[in-house]
């Protein structure tokens, strides 16, 4: 033996043992066997464990369960709310709001006229109701000077849709105090310009005032302009 190493070598049951250092190794065949280190260590075999995915899935799915029912639930809030607002919309009842056109607007306006309702448009708390009607200019401003019965335009607009200036400013002239809002054009084709104008007078209200100024702005809307064109009327 030299050194700190030592051999010993064994058949049948024996064994064989070697050292170096701090590290041992045994061998055998048969009934022998065979040990090998190195330095202190040893050889381990290591088996990997999987972690199982089912409990993951689980978790998962029962996030999105969650997830959905808290959508669910944003969303059904959201349509009742949405729904009561436009209910609490309409807290001060229905209006009429009544517009006399000249028989070349006709279409147009009430094209206009249908779109509004549908969309029930409220003004002051008020969902109002537009009615359109067609008459000869003529016609309007000869009962609203009062040579003739306002009975003969079926009782007082709120609003007129004349084909050209020239009618509200014979209006303006003579029964300044009918003028409920400045008119506005909305259309125009040869040697007219459609103005619109807001009247007041008995029988029209606060809230029909402010309606008839509503609906001069929706006239001006792209949807409505489309059918002033369709109709053979220039946009604004």
């Amino acid at each position: 033996m030299q050194g700190p190493e030592r051999n010993a070598v064994t058949t049948g049951s024996h064994q064989a043992i070697r050292t170096t250092g701090s590290h041992q190794a045994i061998s055998g065949t048969g009934s022998h066997k065979t040990v090998s280190g190195t330095g202190s260590h040893r050889a381990i075999g290591k088996t990997r464990r999987r972690v199982a995915k089912w409990p993951i899935a689980c978790l998962v799915l029962v996030a999105l369960i969650g997830l959905g029912w808290l959508g669910w639930g944003w969303a059904s809030g959201e349509l009742s709310s949405r729904a009561e607002a436009q209910a609490a919309s309409c807290a001060e009842g229905d209006a009429s709001l009544r517009v006399i056109v000249t028989p070349s607007a006709e279409a147009p306006a009430k094209a206009a006229a249908t779109r509004w309702n549908d969309a029930k448009t409220v003004v002051h708390g008020h969902c109002v109701n537009i009615t359109v009607d067609a008459m000869a200019s003529q016609r309007v401003l000869d009962a609203l000077l009062g040579q003739s019965e306002l009975s003969s335009i079926r009782g007082m607009p709120a609003a007129w849709l004349p084909e050209s200036s020239w009618w509200i400013s014979e209006l303006t002239t003579k029964k300044p105090e009918l003028i409920g809002s400045p008119p506005q054009s909305v259309a125009s084709a040869r040697s007219a310009d459609y103005p619109y104008i807001g009247l007041s007078g008995n029988g029209v209200d606060d809230v029909q005032k402010r309606a008839a100024q509503t609906f001069r702005g929706f006239l001006t809307e792209p949807a409505q302009q489309a059918d002033f064109a369709a109709a053979g009327l220039k946009a604004t």
